[in-house]
């Protein structure tokens, strides 16, 4: 195949472009730094209405991949407008909303990642065994340098609201703590955070699904849950390093604390194996728009890639 990775040379973007050529398919990093890109893109000018050069690059791509953190639907419709496929590995509940509202004439496939991905793929599998309203426990390493693109998105949510899945007044992210017991790790108390898959399952399943999130690190994760209530916390400077290690964890709990569970290390590795596996199964989907669980199980998932399911 020939994919064009937007964010090629970022934390994800180069272990997609990496794991791609390693694989025997043609991979081009695009970005807007001339000395890593192999095709120099300003995604900002998409957004503004100058996609010349996007659509440039698109000319002999067979499937795009997104992992540059620009949430534009704007780049999944010139992709479309080129045949090209699009893959987007975006947790944003609203960008997610967005591209579930186009009528493309090319697969679009979205949750692609470890939430939402990874943990629909759990969520999907433990309602097939019991079905009822479905918990997702989401635990990062805080020791992990994580790409810039999911930092902005972690604290972008502090101090925003949501709709509740399961009714009621919208939900403040980093709120409403709930323990979960996260294998290797012990009992945990995780947050409230609106990433974008409990909207979809529950709409997919037909039952409630929450997601809750945390850190490895005990600190960091309360730090969220004060930092929440902070007025203008969103604002705060991005370049803090936290204790913790690189370890993670997604969790699917079901009725009477049935469970499926995957973990591994390093998000970024991990997000990028799901995207190359993403990537490849685009091109063979119908037109349309499309979510990673729709496509794949975990069983579907090679072993020795560093994602362990239990």
């Amino acid at each position: 195949m020939r994919v064009l990775v937007l964010g090629g040379y970022g934390a994800v973007g180069a272990g997609i472009v990496e794991r791609l050529r390693a694989g025997g398919d043609t991979a081009w990093a695009a970005g807007r730094d001339p000395a890593r890109a192999d095709r120099v893109l300003d995604l900002r000018a998409v957004r503004d209405g100058e996609d010349g050069a996007y659509r440039a690059a698109l000319a002999d791509a067979d499937v795009v991949v997104n992992a540059s953190g620009a949430e534009d639907p704007a780049l999944a419709v010139a992709a479309a407008d080129s045949g090209t496929a699009f893959v987007d590995i975006t947790a944003s509940t609203s960008c997610v909303a967005a591209l579930e509202a186009l009528k493309p004439a090319v697969p679009v496939l979205l949750s692609v990642g470890l939430a939402p991905g990874l943990s629909g793929m759990l969520a999907t599998a433990l309602h097939a065994a019991a079905p009822g309203p479905i918990d997702l426990a989401v635990v990062l390493g805080a020791g992990e340098r994580h790409g810039a693109a999911a930092t902005e998105w972690s604290y972008r949510l502090l101090g925003r609201r949501f709709p509740d899945t399961r009714g009621g007044r919208p939900v403040r992210n980093y709120t409403r703590p709930e323990a979960f017991e996260i294998p290797g790790l012990g009992r945990r108390r995780l947050y409230r955070a609106d990433f974008s898959d409990q909207h979809t399952l529950t709409a997919r399943l037909g039952v409630p699904v929450r997601s809750y999130f945390g850190l490895d690190s005990r600190a960091a994760t309360a730090a969220l849950a004060v930092m929440t209530r902070v007025p203008g916390a969103d604002r705060a400077p991005r370049g803090m390093h936290l204790p913790g290690t690189d370890r993670w964890w997604v969790l699917a709990r079901g009725p009477e604390g049935i469970a499926r569970w995957a973990h591994g290390r390093s998000q970024s590795h991990a997000t990028a194996v799901l995207a190359v596996l993403a990537a490849r199964a685009a091109t063979g989907l119908a037109p349309g728009v499309h979510h990673l669980p729709d496509v794949f199980s975990p069983a579907d998932v090679p072993e020795g890639l560093g994602v362990e399911f239990r």
